[in-house]
């Protein structure tokens, strides 16, 4: 496979702070399928810029093969203001050399792949996974060799993460893919990439899955630790002999002296990088309660903006019970859970709850954070110190546990990121005893470690847990049972997520008008074409050319295939632009076959 994008030996930082990374290499080839992970805050977000040409290292070298059209979906969609869906991805082509009926083509034909029915939709209307699916429709349609994307399941429900999966394997380019999503990681990349100061060169790259990687990674910091202490000891005995009197020291070669400087240097090193495998100390306290009844729910229904959202749902908590929330964006999961609380009141049914019950909410979006709050604040209110466990914490010790340095304690929690955020929330929930914990999406922005550790506390936390997340794994490894919504106002009980997907997309498929079966539509006595919209019959107008040109590059890609002969190089290249040829034909009948049908004519 031929190299696309390399970076080698970069270094880069911010702030004056420890770099991010240090002499880090990566190449990226034709093709490759790769999942980037790493700890929050270990530069993932700023190595995709650095590969995309949007960011410089502050050291070291980035190169591209020339004419290699590198796409970057970044985690934050944004979009020109007064924009349509499908003027969006025409500015995208705009730099391009490309025909007027192409860009058209070309940007119709994406966005029939990404699922938009109405080309003229603003974009500033669009819902966060609407958003999120025009995002990477803007880069699709510039074809590129190779895609970053930055956590692109952020705003997207699990159905359009499944799509995003299949839209990402049927792809025909190779792509990185930055995300802590462990099921989409299984689904999407054949080797993983782990940037971390945990290793030398600030990165582990594996073939294979992520599961494949988890265990090399395991075998690999499993020696650095056994190598750690054995230069540990080694510097415990160079520093005995160091501590003799000077008569013996000058029995001894000068270059021992350095030696034994060399091997501190190198255990500083190694206690750097084992301390960054280091997880957060995620850990729920339960009240002890043994009522076997803490909340009881039955026949729920809510409506909002004259929408059911869901009718008849029925809940029993008890302690050790693992509930799963599961359904589309805006089905109701958050509403559900807040009607369970008493912070909604139901349109019909009862919620009966144990008496003196404690129930603990971890909210979507963290909003309860104060982000003009200095962190030491944040985590601990009322002093220095907190209680955790029957002990007393200072404030230093507690943040170490959620992997915050001394030095960030007086840094507002707006200057933190996602995770840092999130971990910051954990620490404020763990202070409070419950036998109920309620999570929705606890897991945004957390990285691998954190979330299994918080999968681990889950597991073990004595009370009840109800949770809404799209992290499938955590999902199906914690909850006993799942609630899905439809969307509709239905709601049904499934044993794990798959079975709620399935049937979730076939409820999908039966609601699509199809016609009866056995009897064949019959058309209208007086069939009226449908009327294209302008760009469309601009774009019909001008396809038939389109095509003819297309179909003799095919012809002149056919010629260069022939005329290669025995020349191999010649020959992978013609063959390659006789594919992509081919391709571009197959898109334009596809295309010309649409609004034929829209127009009335098929």
């Amino acid at each position: 496979m031929s190299l696309l994008v390399s970076v080698q030996e970069i270094s880069k930082g911010f702030g004056g702070r420890r770099p991010l990374f240090s002499d880090l290499s990566l190449d990226l080839r034709a093709g490759e399928r790769v999942g980037l992970i790493g700890p929050n805050g270990a530069g993932k977000s700023t190595l995709l810029r650095i590969l995309a040409a949007l960011d410089v290292p502050d050291s070291g070298t980035r190169t591209a093969r020339r004419g290699a059209r590198v796409g970057y979906l970044a985690q934050d969609d944004t979009f020109a203001a007064g924009l349509s869906v499908r003027a969006v991805l025409l500015a995208a082509l705009a730099a391009d050399a490309l025909e007027e009926h192409e860009r058209e083509t070309r940007t119709a034909i994406t966005l029939t792949q990404v699922g938009f029915d109405d080309p003229d939709q603003p974009a500033a209307e669009l819902s966060g996974g609407w958003r999120k699916r025009l995002s990477l429709a803007r880069e699709l349609v510039r074809e590129p060799d190779i895609l970053l994307l930055d956590e692109p399941t952020n705003h997207l429900d699990l159905p359009g993460v499944l799509w995003l999966e299949r839209t990402l394997r049927a792809a025909p380019f190779g792509y990185v893919v930055a995300t802590h999503d462990r099921a989409f990681l299984r689904a999407t990349a054949d080797e993983i990439v782990e940037v971390s100061r945990a290793y030398p060169g600030g990165a582990f790259r594996a073939a294979g899955g992520f599961d494949s990687f988890a265990e090399k990674r395991e075998g690999f910091l499993e020696a650095q630790e056994k190598m750690r202490d054995a230069v540990a000891n080694q510097v415990r005995k160079e520093t005995e002999w160091l501590g003799r009197k000077e008569s013996a020291q000058r029995r001894k070669s000068r270059s021992r002296i350095g030696e034994a400087a060399d091997r501190r240097a190198e255990l500083a090193d190694l206690n750097y990088r084992t301390a960054a495998s280091n997880t957060a100390g995620i850990d729920f306290a339960g009240t002890g309660r043994q009522t076997k009844k803490l909340l009881t729910a039955t026949g729920l229904s809510k409506s909002l903006g004259g929408r059911v959202l869901f009718s008849n749902v029925d809940v029993a908590l008890a302690p050790g019970t693992r509930l799963g929330l599961l359904g589309p964006n805006g089905s109701g999961k958050s509403t559900l859970m807040k009607t369970l609380t008493g912070e909604l009141t139901p349109d019909a049914g009862t919620v009966t709850r144990a008496d003196a019950l404690r129930v603990v909410t971890f909210e979507q979006g963290r909003e309860s954070l104060d982000l003009s709050q200095p962190l030491r604040v944040a985590l601990c209110p009322n002093g220095e110190s907190v209680t955790f466990g029957g002990r007393q914490l200072h404030v230093a010790a507690w943040a170490q546990r959620f992997l915050f340095l001394p030095e960030q304690l007086d840094i507002e929690l707006s200057a933190l990121s996602g995770g840092e955020r999130a971990r910051v929330r954990v620490a404020q929930l763990m202070l409070k005893p419950a036998d109920v914990l309620l999570l929705d999406e606890p897991t945004n922005d957390l990285d691998i470690p954190s979330l299994e550790a918080l999968e681990d506390s889950l597991d073990e936390f004595a009370g009840a847990v109800v949770l809404v997340t799209h992290d499938r794994d955590l999902m199906d490894r914690l909850c006993t049972e799942v609630i899905g919504l439809d969307g509709r106002g239905g709601a049904g009980c499934f044993g794990s997520v798959s079975q709620w997907l399935s049937s979730y997309e076939r409820a999908q498929a039966a609601a699509k008008p199809q016609a009866p079966s056995g009897v064949k539509p019959q058309a209208p006595s007086a069939p009226k074409p449908k009327k294209l919209s302008f760009h469309e019959q601009k774009e019909y107008d001008g396809i038939e050319a389109a095509i003819a040109n297309a179909e003799a590059e095919v012809a002149k890609r056919e010629a260069e295939v022939s005329a290669a002969g025995a020349n191999h190089v010649a020959l992978t290249a013609a063959c390659k632009a006789l594919e992509e040829a081919h391709a571009t034909v197959e898109k334009l009948f596809t295309r010309w076959q649409e609004l034929e049908a829209k127009r009335g004519g098929a």
